[in-house]
């Protein structure tokens, strides 16, 4: 199946119905949603697109409605669509067009004239004399790239049959089936934000996006129009959570919270089901290069940690540096197995060698079985510090953090050492207020290991993130590295954390 066959079979049940809207702006119905696509495509074959080149999509999240008919437009034309957010620099977008050869540009109006860009809109693109030349399941459907939190930004290609995998073959059996609207404010051009064009094409419920996150009218569209599922990012959650909009909206109308992105810290998946009490709160745990292999995990108070287990025919394991899998409980590199045809990176076959290996996933991540099949997150691979003679999990130090009822969100990263070569250091958002050095110092230490005690601790406004709402780590180590706290010798383990203190 490829995805714009996903568009007419919902117009042959129910043409009329919402696909997608955007809060305070437009709204598209199945009909008018293929309609649209379908002259759109034409105009494309008129301007020279062939099967196979790639078109890149140039669109703000204001532009969600418009941004969808082009994506299918491009794929009904038997192009490959290559979403590129608004949000990107333009350094970074010219390098995106420029990597994947990209035939032509559709924008929302805002582009430039000519070279190569063009309008979304369908009156420009008059239909030409030849047919579109529609793709097979196995062709590719789309480029993107992906977040570049840790360096460039690599393109990961996905065919047809890897995106429609999973999709519903009759309406009876359609995701979501227990809610009319679902909500979410995730960027175009992110995996996330993808997942989410495919349920407004294959889920029962119409698709709510907001433009810009805000958490208050966030909240508002929740409690206004009796959101029934909602998807989010943990930063997102956070600022929801730290403005206590749970306690001035009605939330009990969610009965499905999904977090994806990047793993929910156990305080905060605790703070979730508190704030959704209906919700059963559950976290996603893929990447853009593994979907539509995933782990899901369901809130559960006796394994708040926990990443889940594999999910929609997936594989899962953990494995040593000689590649042979591990036992429960020892740590190691995850993989997964796709259920379908596995992705791959555009035009980069020496990384496609080392991510993708006969149907499995690198993920890039450390973690580790407990004896039930749970996944546990011990840090990105990238991220683990070596501290004199320790490993430290960064992310065991964040989650440390996230349960002190006074911070609101906290970053770890290793700096320099003179002795150490590294330690943990953390920049920490606080609440109403920041607590006190000392204070943290203690509740930390009944939590974590010496060699894991943050050595640096500086409180900022904000944490540096890109458009996905992931920390960027190379930002978050000039912050720290920026600071008036620092270690001059000695450790965690002779002198004690936070010799010295940030300030705000």
């Amino acid at each position: 199946m490829i995805v714009p066959e996903l568009l007419a079979r919902r117009v042959a049940e129910e043409p009329e119905r919402a696909a997608l809207e955007v809060a305070g702006g437009g709204t598209l119905t199945f009909a008018e949603w293929h309609a649209r696509a379908d002259a759109l495509a034409r105009g494309l074959v008129r301007r020279g697109v062939r099967r196979g080149d790639r078109v890149g999509l140039l669109f703000g999240a204001e532009n969600w409605t418009d941004f969808a008919v082009a994506y299918c437009a491009a794929q009904l034309a038997g192009g490959v669509a290559v979403p590129i957010s608004d949000r990107f620099a333009p350094a970074e977008v010219a390098y995106m067009l420029e990597h994947c050869s990209a035939t032509g540009v559709l924008h929302a109006g805002k582009g430039p004239p000519d070279g190569g860009y063009w309008s979304a809109v369908p009156a420009e693109l008059e239909p030409g004399s030849r047919e579109p030349e529609p793709p097979g399941p196995g062709d590719l459907a789309q480029i993107l790239y992906t977040s570049g939190t840790t360096g460039r930004p690599k393109a990961v290609a996905a065919t047809h049959a890897n995106l429609t995998y999973g999709c519903a073959p009759r309406a009876n059996r359609r995701r979501f089936g227990h809610s009319r609207l679902l909500l979410h404010a995730f960027p175009i051009g992110t995996n996330a934000g993808q997942a989410m064009l495919i349920n407004a094409l294959d889920a029962r419920p119409s698709v709510l996006t907001l433009a810009r996150f805000t958490p208050g009218r966030f909240a508002r569209l929740i409690e206004s129009r009796q959101v029934g599922t909602v998807f989010l990012v943990p930063a997102m959650a956070l600022e929801l959570l730290n403005a206590g909009l749970h306690e001035r909206h009605d939330f009990s109308g969610v009965v499905l919270l999904g977090s994806a992105a990047s793993a929910l810290p156990a305080a905060l998946c605790e703070r979730l089901a508190a704030a959704f009490p209906k919700a059963t709160v559950t976290n996603y745990y893929t990447s853009t290069e593994a979907a539509p292999a995933q782990t899901v995990m369901i809130y559960d108070p006796s394994r708040p940690a926990a990443l889940g287990r594999p999910a929609l025919g997936s594989g899962l394991k953990i494995t040593g540096p000689d590649g042979g899998p591990l036992a429960a409980g020892e740590t190691g590199e995850i993989w997964l197995r796709s259920p379908a045809t596995t992705r791959s990176y555009y035009r980069d076959e020496q990384a496609s060698t080392h991510t993708f290996r006969g149907g499995w996933v690198r993920m890039g991540d450390l973690g580790y079985l407990d004896e039930d099949g749970y996944l546990y997150l011990v840090d990105r691979e990238s991220d683990v510090l070596k501290s004199g003679a320790y490993k430290v999990s960064t992310v065991q130090v964040e989650a440390a953090l996230h349960e002190h009822p006074d911070v609101a969100e906290a970053a770890v990263a290793g700096v320099p050492h003179p002795v150490l070569g590294t330690v943990p250091a953390a920049a920490v958002v606080p609440r109403s207020r920041a607590p006190l050095v000392t204070e943290l110092r203690a509740f930390l230490m009944t939590r974590l290991a010496p060699h894991e005690l943050p050595a640096r601790v500086i409180f900022v406004d904000r944490l540096p993130r890109n458009h996905s709402g992931k920390v960027v780590k190379s930002g978050l180590r000039d912050l720290l590295k920026q600071a008036d706290s620092v270690v001059e010798a000695g450790s965690a383990e002779k002198s004690g954390p936070f010799q010295k203190e940030g300030g705000r």
